[in-house]
């Protein structure tokens, strides 16, 4: 290797690296938002004299504005970069989590959760793109598994952040930092160059004297053919499983320790924390055995153990049994989350990549929205230990979409 290619290899890490972090960073504020809100329901319900199915509809309302802002805002990182585009949605994001703090009701703050969601909804895709096309094919599942990870670290920080801000400024408090996350994003934009990927197209555009694509066009490229609809199934299905199964169990996590097992807001910030910290663990590691044996068999392994460890976490009465069965819960139920970035963006074409991870991820988080909603409402017939019982029978369905999947481990994007 001669030094102008090794000073290039050199480069191309550097810059693998840094796309990884911002990535990981902007989803992390994405992670922060979610627990933030499952800690600051109760001090909500108090203040605003809410029912716990009201209260558990802003987190449903949160998504389904992800929704939204996951179309939008992958459309406009296709058209105009993935850097830009990130920097813009974190801001979004931050700003109407700021003014959720001024809330006076139910309405006002199912509004500020809507736009805070639309912010949201752009994150997941144009990360799960950067991180995917900054780095050699071979290392794509465990790049995308880090940016992961990122969203695990911002919840991390809401578990051990929300009692302290609760305690000495009230549910309000924790919506004030969430604001804080607008300057991040202005440093994030000045210190990352935009995706090599996407200036290749850009150029590769000019050069042929093409029109840029449209947000017609991107879209409808995830229908392109028979192939690709069955693809774009498939991916619909388990991003849906994902969400669903995540945010029935992360928002209702310390309202279940709490009530079944007395446990304080510390307690089952601690308990919740273990959870987070086995999810981290389950990327790292879905992220190794997807670049090792493949896409198809990770996923397969990981929705088995996702399925046994949620029905046997919902068993559990003692203490350090809680513990020792929310880490193995947390590692399998989302240990896969990586690994959706990383197909879909083996999957579509680069003029509709971050267009594809944000559409059909945020369908999937509109349709895991509706898990906080279903859970109480089940929780309140049988129990929330019964609730859980029953949410592994998502796992099945996902099992099986998996078929629609064709294995592209390692290809060139």
């Amino acid at each position: 290797m001669d030094v102008a290619e090794l000073e290039r290899t050199r480069a191309e890490r550097k810059y693998g690296r840094k796309a990884i972090f911002s990535s990981a960073l902007g989803y992390g504020l994405d992670g922060f938002d979610l627990l933030v809100l499952s800690f600051a329901l109760p001090g909500i319900i108090a203040t605003l004299h809410l029912t716990n199915t009201a209260a558990a509809s802003l987190a449903t309302i949160t998504l389904i504005g992800a929704v939204i802002g996951g179309i939008v805002f992958g459309v406009l990182a296709d058209r105009f970069g993935r850097v830009k585009m990130l920097s813009y949605s974190v801001i979004f994001f931050a700003v109407f989590t700021g003014l959720a703090a001024l809330a006076q009701g139910y309405t006002d703050l199912a509004i500020y959760r809507f736009l805070a969601g639309i912010g949201i909804g752009g994150e997941f895709g144009i990360g799960m793109t950067l991180a995917a096309e900054a780095v050699p094919a071979k290392l794509r599942a465990r790049a995308t598994s880090w940016v992961g990870i990122g969203f695990q670290c911002g919840v991390l920080a809401a578990a051990f952040l929300s009692a302290p801000i609760i305690s000495a400024f009230g549910w309000r408090g924790l919506f004030v930092v969430g604001a804080f996350p607008a300057i991040i994003a202005l440093v994030l934009r000045k210190k990352l160059q935009e995706s090599p990927k996407f200036l290749q197209r850009q150029a590769q555009t000019a050069e042929n004297n093409l029109a840029p694509v449209s947000s017609v066009r991107s879209l409808r490229m995830l229908v392109a053919d028979k192939e690709t609809v069955g693809i774009s199934i498939g991916m619909l299905v388990l991003n849906s499983v994902q969400n669903f199964g995540y945010y029935g169990i992360m928002i209702w996590l310390p309202s279940y320790l709490s009530t079944r097992f007395g446990f304080s807001l510390l307690g089952s910030a601690t308990w919740t924390a273990v959870t987070v910290i086995g999810m981290m663990a389950g990327m790292v590691a879905f992220g190794y055995v997807a670049d090792r044996l493949g896409r198809r068999k990770a996923f397969w392994i990981f929705q088995v153990g996702a399925a046994l460890s949620v029905l046997v976490y919902s068993q559990l009465t003692d203490p350090t049994a809680l513990l020792i069965g929310g880490f193995i819960m947390g590692a399998f139920a989302d240990g896969m989350l990586g690994g959706y970035g990383t197909l879909m963006a083996e999957y579509y074409p680069t003029e509709a990549r971050a267009t594809a991870q944000n559409v059909l991820f945020n369908l999937g988080r509109a349709v895991g929205g509706f898990a906080p909603v279903v859970i109480a409402i089940i929780a309140a017939s049988h129990g929330f230990g019964f609730a859980l019982a029953v949410l592994p029978a998502i796992y099945v369905l996902a099992f099986f979409a998996m078929f629609l999947l064709p294995e592209r481990k390692h290809i060139e994007l």
